[in-house]
């Protein structure tokens, strides 16, 4: 990987995470505190910060809580790794505007999910947030409505931060769009592990008769293009993933050899499919962010060493990353 996590070379920033307890949050505090940042982690208390943060206990979602827990702070970037719908989005942009200069929302892949280009990586202008409507009046407090409209409330919370007009105060904002995340031994989305158990049983993963492609990230990778991103100057959307595309087969190739067992796929058109398989185009566009400074690595370089760390291998096998 070309790029060393120091978020654009600017030393000695004060940055407030919002979040980042887990996974590749917690990867990106490690990035930020190792190029000599200050961090603020905050959070409802369900997890200790990280070592080297300092901690303030709010609910993102209680504005006059988190009011309380930023006042007569200011920070130069907050980055909001936990912001999912309109509503959350709305709250953050009155409690932070005027506290801080720059403001990265980590969202996804899924705000595609209305499109389908076969052939063609999505580009960032395939969903611009100022024209996305906004619907503050949904039931976005309901977890299971939060989950069945992930996408929809990424896209709906990227187009608050959008939004402009007479009396809208302005946020300097960023929406990383990540791909899908591979890697890392605290995976706990139960993806790669889903093929494990199924290859090392020898029972058939469930796909689309025409199985689509997708764009993937590297855990490590996504770390290093936030704390990155949180120090650079562009604004609005950017996509964020490794280069080159991954298919089912290849990613199930990985964890074959890393599991040992057999697979066989079955195509179906009514049962749940397996992760990471797609009947429609799942693939972005990241030349945006390379134009902008930030150099990719290659998917086929990482995923062998990706799966072997997520299902408990060393990751020692032949894989860069």
């Amino acid at each position: 990987m070309e790029n060393d996590g120091e978020s654009g070379g600017e030393n000695g920033m004060d940055i407030l995470v919002i979040g980042g307890s887990r996974y590749f949050g917690k990867r990106l505090i490690t990035r930020l505190l190792t190029a000599g940042h200050r961090v603020t982690v905050l959070n409802r208390g369900s997890a200790p910060a990280p070592t080297g943060t300092e901690a303030l206990v709010a609910d993102r979602d209680d504005e006059r809580a988190l009011e309380r827990a930023v006042a007569g702070r200011t920070f130069d970037v907050v980055v909001d790794q936990v912001c999912y719908t309109p509503r959350q989005a709305d709250i953050a942009r009155r409690v932070f505007t005027g506290r801080t200069r720059r403001y990265v929302m980590t969202s996804t892949v899924e705000v595609y999910g209305d499109l389908d280009s076969p052939g063609a990586a999505v580009a960032e202008s395939a969903v611009d947030p100022a024209a996305v409507p906004v619907d503050l009046g949904l039931p976005w407090e309901d977890p299971e409505f939060r989950d069945a409209h992930y996408g929809e409330g990424k896209r709906q919370a990227e187009a608050v931060f959008a939004a402009a007009g007479p009396g809208l105060p302005v946020l300097p904002w960023v929406s990383v769009r990540v791909a899908h995340v591979i890697g890392g031994a605290d995976d706990f989305t139960g993806r790669v592990e889903h093929y494990a158990r199924r290859i090392r049983a020898g029972e058939p993963v469930a796909v689309p008769p025409v199985n689509r492609p997708a764009t993937y990230v590297y855990v490590e990778e996504i770390a290093a293009f936030l704390a990155w991103a949180a120090g650079a100057e562009f604004t609005g959307p950017v996509n964020a993933h490794s280069h080159g595309e991954l298919t089912t087969a290849e990613i199930c190739a990985a964890v074959q050899e890393t599991t040992g067992g057999s697979v066989e796929f079955r195509e179906t058109t009514t049962d749940e499919l397996s992760p990471f398989s797609f009947a429609r185009a799942y693939a972005m566009d990241n030349s945006r962010a390379e134009s902008l400074g930030f150099r990719f690595s290659n998917a086929s370089d990482w995923l062998r060493t990706a799966v072997a760390e997520t299902l408990g291998r060393d990751g020692d096998l032949g894989g860069a990353a």
